[in-house]
């Protein structure tokens, strides 16, 4: 059997092709791509119908050569494995896509030196701007970016005290608010399942939040359970069996965020306990789990699109030189549901 000789790969069509195939000027194909609106429809729909035919696609390196820009946004979150930064990050790039711009992603796995990396290959990809998650990071990683002059976003938190610029909430007051909700229900011990905090300032400033909340009230800092744990259902499950199993357990267990504490409920129904009749159990973030479960979790909502909108405009003005970009705080609120109660007799 005769092997075939390997096909030549077709030529890749040109922005002359088009022009010559739709019987109109070069100039005329660009400003149909660029500019549509500048072009007669009937032209509109010949050129455009070339472009389909040929397969043609612009020529993305020339045009970011000549125009000193990519239209490119790196956007780096800790983690792709659940549902916390999905909405935020969906308004980002629909946001972006209205101004022409394309967004990249990456996923640190909550790694200070693994997101060090993605913000060197995203500068060197061309990225013109960053959104980041949080301010914690390296003074290596700050001094790069300052040396390469590409503008930062940092969101889901609020620091007007911090020279970056940041869109988002304050992760202290907004946890503190909830920690008072618990209190007034009567909890004296409480649990707290929180994400790992030495390297991350969002979990760091909830936590913060239940401790002032707890010494306003005269609670002495050992009636509260701490354990830190990756965020997972599992982990959520695995440390809410921790806590319950002790000598003396928590009668309300407040979690770092939604996806922690849909796991010790899920525990704690696998161990037969009520909720809250037997033990509370709080969220944070809102997402839409929270409302699905049963009970529906007791949590703080995020204005996570919002946050990705405006994120997103505030990058692109920057961008345009429209003026230095300042922290803006947006507001959380309380969704008392089902699964926090009055503390147990």
């Amino acid at each position: 059997m005769t092997a075939k000789a390997p096909q030549a790969p077709r030529p890749v069509p040109t922005l002359e092709d088009v022009a010559r195939l739709a019987g109109v000027s070069t100039a005329t194909v660009s400003r149909c791509l660029n500019t549509p609106d500048r072009v007669v429809k009937s032209t509109r729909t010949r050129v455009m119908a070339a472009v389909d035919q040929l397969g043609y696609a612009p020529n993305f390196g020339a045009r970011a050569l000549a125009a000193k820009r990519t239209n490119t946004i790196g956007a780096i979150i800790p983690t792709m494995e659940n549902a916390i930064f999905a909405r935020g990050l969906q308004a980002f790039q629909e946001e972006l896509g209205l101004n022409g711009m394309t967004l990249l992603v990456a996923s640190s796995s909550y790694s200070e030196e693994v997101e060090r990396e993605q913000i060197r290959t995203l500068c060197a990809r061309g990225a013109d701007a960053l959104l980041l998650i949080g301010h914690h990071r390296s003074e290596e990683t700050l001094n790069f970016l300052e040396a390469r002059s590409v503008p930062v976003l940092v969101a889901w938190v609020y620091d007007p005290e911090n020279s970056r610029p940041s869109i988002g909430f304050d992760n202290r007051a907004a946890m503190r608010e909830m920690a008072e909700l618990v209190i007034s229900k009567g909890h004296r011990r409480i649990g707290v399942i929180s994400a790992p905090c030495a390297a991350n300032d969002r979990a760091s400033e909830r936590l913060a939040g239940i401790q002032e909340a707890m010494a306003a009230h005269g609670m002495p800092a050992e009636d509260l359970s701490l354990i830190e744990t990756p965020y997972s259902i599992e982990n959520g499950g695995q440390t809410f069996r921790q806590m319950m199993t002790t000598p003396t357990p928590p009668t309300a267990i407040m979690c770092g965020n939604d996806v922690l504490a849909v796991g010790a409920l899920r525990a704690a129904r696998e161990m037969g306990l009520s909720v809250p009749g037997d033990v509370s159990i709080t969220g944070f973030d809102d997402i839409e789990l929270a409302q699905l479960v049963t009970p529906a979790l007791t949590t703080v909502h995020v204005p996570h699109r919002d946050m990705g909108r405006m994120a997103a405009r505030f990058l692109v003005q920057q961008l345009n030189g429209e003026g230095p970009v300042g922290s803006v705080r947006l507001d959380t609120y309380l969704c008392d549901r089902e699964t926090l109660g009055p503390a147990p007799a």
